[in-house]
């Protein structure tokens, strides 16, 4: 039976047609109440619906208006106690509805049916952060619904400004997406592009913010995150307020935004919180160790096994004890010792909680002391491998924490293959990508490359805030871009 207008049909033909639509379906529900000569048939998906509103406030309702054997549905929509209802005769739309758990009230030889929402969302209540965890600041994190997400954001963000922007996504199943930003704040061409980027999908369906994020960014191939993720109301928060754009995508608690450089990944709004001294030291010190995160176990295997020269004297005879019984060569010996780690890494995060917990603590001990008695490898590189690993998480974004392990991997490689000059290629390597590298159009290395004097100390330290600028730099992202592409041209 092929879709047609409303009128086309009769009540036994549209009972057929739901049915057949939905593949009879048991959650497909038809009421038909028949009162003073008036036959009203309700249609709606049972387990999406609030039948407690439904039975209590809108059949009450409908009951009291057909008193006068008929019933005005024009006039019936501004007695129900829901702001969302509406008239229609197409059958695509009644269909779509249904899903989103509006009941379709129809009427005999009516031109068009009334859509009521009653829908009855499932979400969790406002809970702290699991992947993002702050020690000063607000704790809650956004929940797996756009509507609760947006109204946190409302008010934080106290301020007319403030644009919400709603689209759909998806063939056969459409998301809600929401793009946030403050007018007057937000380059409005920056604005423009992830509109165009966002409409311009072909996709069924986008499960996940981190999903949306794959599919918009400009190098899919590049192993670091081109947008930050946040489950925090806070950093949203604070990022809009400096110009940033917030990604909202229902059924997700995660928020992407952009244009992101590698120091926001860096950045935690904890460091606000903090006294500027403190945060300028906390945050330099992730940014040392996240380098050291990447170079000191390729460092210990290319000095171990090509430039003893660099190791002192009273420090060689340690490390020659220690590698004695060892049989394997430091390159194999380290990426033994690296892979385990990730092993316990990966089993305690799928693990619960507590039992994870304990089984890193417990299974890293247990492991490296029997590695070590075993003759698998040395102690010092035990300490050097704990190291690496520890810099690895000091990083607040979990994205780029997990771009530095994999990163490790390869300068790895390169390092026990051609020693200092390996690892030297690899970071020039690593170096030229960031160059090239852009999120939505603007310089990853930004403001470092190209250099902006009025950003630069604040992103690599926490100033003190009565020297920070409270508005951005109104030149906007795009010049930055439109300086990249004038020296690419000369």
């Amino acid at each position: 039976m092929e879709r047609r207008n409303l009128t086309t049909y009769d009540i036994c033909d549209l009972q057929d047609f739901f049915k057949k639509t939905f593949h009879d379906s048991p959650d497909l529900y038809f009421y038909e109440m028949k009162r003073n000569q008036v036959s009203i048939l309700f249609i709606y998906m049972k387990n999406l619906v609030d039948t407690n509103v439904l039975n209590q406030s809108i059949l009450p309702t409908i009951i009291d208006k057909t008193k006068d054997n008929s019933l005005d549905l024009q006039e019936l929509i501004y007695q129900l106690h829901t702001t969302q209802s509406k008239l229609t005769e197409d059958m695509d739309e009644m269909i779509h509805k249904l899903l989103d758990g509006y009941v379709v009230l129809i009427t005999p030889k009516a031109e068009k049916s009334l859509l009521i929402n009653v829908s009855k969302k499932v979400e969790r209540s406002l809970e702290k952060a699991e992947t993002e965890s702050l020690v000063f600041g607000p704790k809650i994190s956004f929940t797996e619904s756009i509507s609760t997400n947006i109204s946190i954001i409302r008010q934080n963000i106290i301020s007319e400004d403030l644009c919400t922007e709603k689209m759909a996504v998806g063939k056969k199943n459409e998301t809600e997406i929401r793009i946030v930003y403050l007018n007057g704040m937000a380059e409005e061409e920056l604005v423009q592009s992830l509109r165009d980027k966002i409409n311009s999908l072909q996709v069924n369906d986008i499960l996940d913010t981190s999903v949306l994020a794959q599919l918009i960014e400009d190098n899919s191939y590049s192993i670091f995150p081109q947008f930050v993720q946040t489950e925090l109301p806070d950093r949203v928060t604070y990022s809009v307020e400096r110009g940033m754009v917030a990604v909202f995508v229902d059924r997700s608690p995660m928020v992407m935004l952009g244009p992101s450089s590698l120091f926001n990944f860096f950045e935690s709004t904890e460091d606000v919180y903090m006294r500027w001294n403190m945060g300028s030291f906390i945050r330099f010190l992730r940014y040392v160790t996240m380098f050291l995160s990447v170079i000191l176990t390729p460092a210990y295997v290319a000095i171990i096994t090509y430039h003893y020269e660099m190791i002192p004297s009273t420090l060689l005879v340690s490390l020659g004890e220690s590698r004695s019984k060892v049989p394997f060569t430091p390159i194999f010996e380290a990426l033994l010792l690296e892979i385990m780690i990730e092993l316990l890494r990966e089993a305690g995060a799928r693990l619960p909680t507590k039992v994870g917990q304990t089984m890193g603590i417990v299974g890293g001990i247990v492991l490296g002391q029997a590695a070590v008695e075993a003759g698998f490898t040395s102690n010092i590189l035990i300490i050097v491998v704990a190291l690496s690993a520890l810099g690895s998480f000091t990083a607040p974004s979990y994205l780029m924490g997990t771009a530095v392990r994999v990163m490790r991997f390869p300068i790895l490689i390169l390092a026990g293959i051609w020693g200092g000059i390996g690892i030297s290629f690899g970071l020039c390597f690593i170096l030229i990508h960031l160059i090239r590298l852009t999120s939505m159009g603007v310089p990853y290395l930004k403001p470092v490359y190209p250099f902006d004097k009025n950003h630069a100390m604040n992103t690599i330290l926490r100033m003190p805030i009565h020297l920070i600028r409270k508005n951005p730099n109104k030149e906007g992202f795009f010049s930055f871009r439109k300086e990249v592409s004038q020296d690419i041209d000369e």
